[in-house]
């Protein structure tokens, strides 16, 4: 007599496969769009080319993203939270403030260099519908409020030099956004590398005398 365990496993995938199979696809056309976002630019880009370059149909686009601000939306928040995270992670991080801003510089500037940061700086509100606009300008607020939390937090215990919180987290994030537009990988540094001595270059700034 057949025992019904030693059948042939099910041709069929279960459904933890299946979401698995849908993540992994639905990644691969949110890298291949932000990669061409960043390349030609919003407004350049069309979904027909991201569908082209992994070889689909653009209903297959809508299918796992949506249509084309809802992938701009996507790439631009996947940034965003990146930086949320790098920020928790540096309230969490023993030291004072300056010790903690500076490793929040340090990955602030490494995911302005990579493929979802790049696209935040790179993306302007008018790329987007009023809708998406104050969704986009309300994640970045949340990452100017971190980021100046960290800054008061050093001057509040004397780990960096008193000022005005505002206009240093103005100049930290633009000296620090810049390299999301200029910068290319397999150059002379890595990210990280230009990172780190762009932060140190920043901190030394903020150190009392």
């Amino acid at each position: 007599m057949t025992d019904p365990t030693d059948e042939a496993p099910s041709p069929f995938r279960t459904k933890q496969e299946r979401a698995e199979e849908r993540a992994q696809k639905r990644e691969a056309v949110l890298r291949a769009a932000v990669r061409l976002f960043n390349a030609r630019g919003f407004h350049t880009t069309s979904l027909d080319d991201v569908a082209a370059s992994l070889g689909i149909s653009k209903p297959t686009i809508y299918h796992y993203l949506g249509n084309k601000e809802q992938v701009l939306i996507e790439c631009i928040s996947r940034g965003l939270h990146q930086l949320q995270a790098a920020a928790d992670e540096a309230h969490a991080t023993p030291g004072n403030g300056l010790q903690r801003l500076r490793h929040f510089l340090r990955s602030y500037a490494e995911v302005n260099m990579d493929d979802f940061g790049r696209c935040v700086i790179r993306t302007n509100d008018e790329s987007l519908s009023p809708e998406g606009s104050r969704r986009f300008r309300d994640l970045k607020r949340e990452i100017d409020t971190a980021m100046r939390g960290l800054i008061a937090e050093g001057m509040a215990d004397g780990s960096i030099i008193p000022g005005d919180v505002k206009l240093v987290g103005f100049t930290l994030a633009g000296a620090l956004n810049w390299p999301g537009r200029w910068y290319q990988p397999g150059g002379e540094m890595s990210a990280s590398e230009l990172a780190g001595q762009m932060v140190d270059i920043l901190c030394s700034g903020l150190e009392p005398r």
